[in-house]
């Protein structure tokens, strides 16, 4: 299993350089920064948590480059106090995000599970949600990863298991989750 800091090194290995990008965790809440003239493109994550720099790596990820050049992408954020079709909106826009993130976390080791990222529905049931993502995943196991997000997942893969090939791996652990 992939540690944060291991995380964060992966990360500055695949993207400094290329992208001017940096994953930086102990954050209250996460951000994304555009570069600067000062300082590079900045994921930031929220305290130590392994999945939520992977879950903002998977917005990274996605982001083309006018949204890179963006606070958080340019992307609307409302608190978690949604109500239901705010919420059932918000599903629509995480789709492909927790999708790659699925992808990551399996790369890494960690286990997986979606985000409604809503506290004021703790009985709302997800299950749509996770069906939709999954059905996401099989849709990039089949036609393939965002390309920065083909270039992270391998890489995480290979830091754990360097004999693997990629495509096969995430085949497989796709096969698995249908099971």
């Amino acid at each position: 299993m992939a540690s944060v800091t291991q995380l964060v090194e992966a990360f500055r290995a695949c993207f400094f350089s290329s992208f001017n990008t940096r994953l930086v965790g102990g954050a209250d809440e996460p951000l994304y920064l555009p570069a600067s003239a000062e300082a590079p493109a900045t994921i930031y994550f929220r305290l130590d948590y392994p999945s939520s720099a992977l879950h903002e790596v998977s917005h990274w990820c996605i982001a083309g480059a006018e949204r890179r050049l963006l606070e958080d992408y340019g992307y609307w954020y409302e608190s978690d106090t949604r109500d239901l079709q705010t919420q059932q909106e918000f599903e629509r826009v995480e789709i492909k995000p927790q999708a790659v993130e699925c992808i990551l976390h399996w790369a890494a080791g960690l286990p997986f599970r979606v985000s409604v990222d809503n506290l004021s529905m703790p009985d709302y049931d997800a299950k749509h949600f996770e069906r939709t993502v999954m059905k996401q995943v099989g849709s990039f196991v089949v036609s393939g990863l965002p390309k920065r997000a083909e270039i992270f997942s391998a890489y995480l893969l290979a830091q754990r298991q360097p004999d693997l090939i990629f495509s096969e791996f995430l085949k497989q652990q796709y096969e698995d989750y249908c099971r």
